[in-house]
């Protein structure tokens, strides 16, 4: 959500800026600019709107210099317009501020800045950095900074430059992902690794706190208290064309298609000569699993709906009560979460700010923390106590698709090993259901050479208002993430029920032709599942079935089927939810939206 980029070096700066923004742009966003110094002055360029729009105004009058700062903005405070967009500047156009996050105080700063004569031209939070940092500056810029930051609380991200020190860019980061690239005789900040792959594949992670101070050929990194850091420079090892179209309309229709792999990643990296998991660097014990009387898995959005199913893993093999629950609801309940406890963290992008809150509370209160992620060196793996990656590869587009499979994989095989250990399986039922996990690559190749059939399935949908999907148990879960897919890039409004409430109020929502999507994955819940259906046709629902090869049955009590290959119903659900991604890429598709960047959507959400 948002995206910096800023550079310091030989290069022209605002070539350099927005080809680093153009990378970010899957983080979402809705204005774009770029601060330069140029000639001993900053210049400054922003507008409402795609990157196209900046580019163009740069085409048209370029900006000469070789130090700047540049932000892709999604709107939290101010509407978007070109006055809100960033980078801000004080009234003199000395200071330039690029920010990710929220300052939770920025009310009564800018009451005492507006006091003290101070006329501000925007609506935004950010807006009081660059007024405070002009209050501050004596001729040290870095003295400056670190008063502004006694100042103001919240979450940031903060790119810093002034018109008087025309060698210097300083870089902080608090509770928001920010790297430093190390180039030669060059240095790049950015939010996001992608941004600056194209010019090197070095780079810092900064850590909370932490405030990077780039003078020249130089680079200090201090801590809140400004001692010295001494970090060690990450190298980047993937390459940024995985990250391309690779011949496909769009990055979400890509992603889906890449299940296969990703899956077969996750699961064959991970297995030992004899065939057995073999969890990276996880080194929970036998001792400490039995030590824990909880499992709590805590995320938002996709994540949250993986961690649904990972619940239905764990608890089946492991024989653990395991609570789910939404990441910015869990951390202001009375969680009970202590030191036997395990949470269990998912996050595509490692730097979800309500999952890692949480993270940061759970670890205080002494528990071990899990995370699950598919990003390497983001915030969540480097403060957690175990990390799993997912092999998913970058996912682009905002709706997730690849990253949530392998999520659910990734879940089902940490409890699959840590049953194997708490001696809550056998050996015969372990291998069996990992025997069964690796043919899950197969079987969505299956799914999606059926492409065509779904297709032309959902032409009578694209027009719709409404979208019902049904579940129950696992295949609830299941329904919310189908749901999801669909309202979040078709803009249709759709709900997911769980079945057996349908009497309790939902079938009033239910007319004619109302479209029914009903996932019956289940054996035994199918019959009670059949009832469901039969309930909502009777009122003229149009029920679309997701079940089984073979299940004739379901044929009676709908109207059309998507069949997914015969599987047992603990890897079913990984199966199923491919069809219900490309119905939500087809109608979205049909309706000529934009696919990857939905409407008021970001990638990765980065402040509350």
């Amino acid at each position: 959500m948002c995206g910096i980029v800023g550079y310091i070096g030989n290069r022209k700066a605002s070539d350099v800026i927005s080809e680093g923004l153009s990378k970010l742009e899957y983080r979402g966003y809705d204005s774009a600019g770029i601060a330069v110094y140029n000639n001993g002055n900053i210049e400054i360029r922003k507008h409402k709107g795609r990157l196209a729009v900046l580019e163009e105004s740069l085409a048209k009058n370029p900006i000469d210099g070789n130090l700047g700062i540049g932000h892709t903005r999604w709107a939290t405070h101010g509407e978007p317009s070109d006055v809100n967009s960033h980078p801000h500047f004080n009234e003199e156009k000395t200071i330039a501020v690029v920010h990710n996050g929220i300052i939770e105080n920025y009310a009564e700063l800018k009451e005492k800045l507006i006091n003290d004569g101070v006329t501000f031209i925007s609506k935004t939070d950010t807006e009081v950095i660059p007024h405070l940092v002009s209050k501050f500056y004596k001729g040290n810029l870095l003295d400056a900074v670190y008063n502004v930051l006694d100042e103001i609380r919240g979450a940031y991200a903060l790119g810093i430059m002034a018109k008087d020190s025309p060698n210097e860019l300083i870089a902080v980061r608090k509770d928001s992902p920010l790297i430093i690239g190390v180039g030669d005789g060059e240095y790049f900040i950015a939010s996001d690794i992608p941004a600056i792959l194209k010019y090197t594949r070095d780079v810092y992670f900064m850590e909370n706190g932490e405030v990077a101070h780039i003078e020249g050929n130089n680079i200090k990194i201090y801590d809140e208290k400004r001692n010295l850091v001494e970090k060690d420079v990450f190298h980047v090892n993937w390459d940024i064309e995985a990250a391309s179209k690779g011949g496909f309309d769009c990055f979400m229709n890509k992603e889906i298609h890449e299940q296969p792999q990703g899956i077969k990643d996750t699961i064959e990296r991970r297995l030992d000569s004899n065939g057995k998991i073999h969890l990276d660097d996880i080194k929970i014990t036998r001792e400490e699993l039995n030590n824990i009387n909880r499992i709590y898995i805590v995320a938002c959005g996709t994540a949250y709906h993986a961690g649904m199913l990972g619940k239905y893993a764990i608890e089946k093999l492991m024989k653990v009560p395991v609570i789910t629950d939404i990441a910015s609801e869990f951390r202001y309940g009375q969680n009970f979460v202590d030191d036997k406890s395990l949470v269990i963290l998912v996050s595509q992008s490692g730097e979800t700010a309500d999952t890692l809150a949480v993270l940061r509370d759970s670890k205080a209160k002494g528990a071990r923390i899990l995370s699950v992620t598919n990003v390497v060196g983001s915030s969540i793996a480097r403060e957690s106590d175990d990390v799993f990656y997912t092999w998913a590869g970058p996912e682009i587009a905002v709706a997730s698709t690849k990253a949530y499979t392998t999520q659910i994989v990734s879940l089902y095989m940490i409890a699959l090993d840590f049953a194997l250990k708490m001696d809550t399986i056998d050996e015969k039922e372990y291998k069996k259901i990992l025997d069964e996990m690796r043919e899950l690559p197969e079987k969505i190749q299956q799914i999606l050479n059926n492409k065509d059939y779904i297709k032309d399935l959902v032409k009578d949908l694209v027009a719709k208002e409404h979208v019902f999907y049904l579940g129950r148990g696992i295949d609830y879960g299941l329904s919310l993430e189908g749901s999801l897919k669909l309202k979040e890039i078709s803009y249709i409004h759709s709900e997911a029920f769980a079945a057996g409430e349908l009497k309790h109020g939902t079938i009033a929502l239910i007319e004619k032709d109302t479209p029914v999507i009903s996932i019956a994955t289940q054996s035994y819940l199918f019959e009670k599942m059949v009832s469901n259906m039969e309930e909502v046709r009777a009122r003229g629902a149009n029920v679309i079935a997701i079940a089984k090869e073979g299940n004739k049955v379901v044929e009676k009590v709908s109207d059309k089927v998507i069949y997914i290959p015969e599987s047992s119903d603990f890897v079913a659900p990984v199966l199923a939810i491919v069809p219900m991604q490309l119905m939500a890429y087809y109608i979205s598709s049909m309706k000529g939206l934009d696919v990857d960047k939905p409407r008021n959507l970001a990638k990765s959400v980065t402040v509350e």
